[in-house]
């Protein structure tokens, strides 16, 4: 089984998209997929249109990413783990690409290609501006995927952390991964579209002046 798990903050606006999303590329795998959605101080009807939809939704309250991803973790079944915000879209060949590469023993898992829903000059100097930390860093997110048993073996995400617990988790699961022989990956042939909410919300240009 594949569990998808998606931490959700008043998300009605895109929940739906998301969720539409993951159902579209669970027809093109044979494994089982559940997606597991955790709300987290929700007011609107995040949790109504989720369920509507097929997730399955639970409660988590602290203002801790970290703990919310985990408090998802623990309530699913799969043996094949991805994460994936709220505001996302995968592409209908996601899961069936995020297989392919576990199933080849090459990887210990990884990220995927993200690509805005719109591009505008100052959205465009913004990546700039984020490439040179993540190329640092070396692990691409977005969304995660792994085996339960490696998300499991390095504890899961960091509960202590309250920024960057992604890219903390991304080089504890690429540093394992070397250990084991394996490779941190990033899916290239398929990816995600992210919400350009922030910018909508204070400019394309507020990344680079702030």
């Amino acid at each position: 089984m594949i569990s998808i798990i998606t931490p959700a903050h008043n998300e009605e606006l895109f929940i739906k998209k998301c969720l539409c999303s993951v159902k579209t590329a669970a027809k093109e795998v044979s494994e089982e997929v559940e997606h597991i959605v955790v709300l987290n101080c929700c007011i609107d009807k995040t949790g109504k249109i989720a369920s509507e939809l097929g997730a399955k939704v639970i409660t988590e309250d602290a203002r801790n990413m970290s703990r919310i991803r985990n408090k998802g973790v623990a309530a699913s079944k799969g043996d094949i783990l991805i994460t994936i915000d709220a505001d996302s879209e995968m592409t209908s060949n996601m899961l069936s690409e995020v297989l392919e590469k576990l199933h080849s023993g090459k990887y210990v898992g990884g990220g995927t290609k993200i690509l805005p829903e719109r591009i505008s000059m100052g959205i465009l100097c913004s990546l700039l501006v984020v490439a040179p930390f993540v190329l640092w860093h070396g692990v691409s997110a977005g969304m995660f995927w792994c085996m339960r048993k490696d998300y499991e073996a390095i504890g899961g995400f960091d509960e202590r952390l309250i920024c960057i617990e992604d890219i903390d988790f991304g080089k504890r699961l690429r540093k394992y991964g070397k250990i084991q022989g394996k490779r941190y990956g990033t899916i290239r042939k398929a990816h995600i579209v992210t919400s350009c909410r922030k910018f909508d919300q204070f400019g394309d240009w507020y990344f680079v002046r702030n």
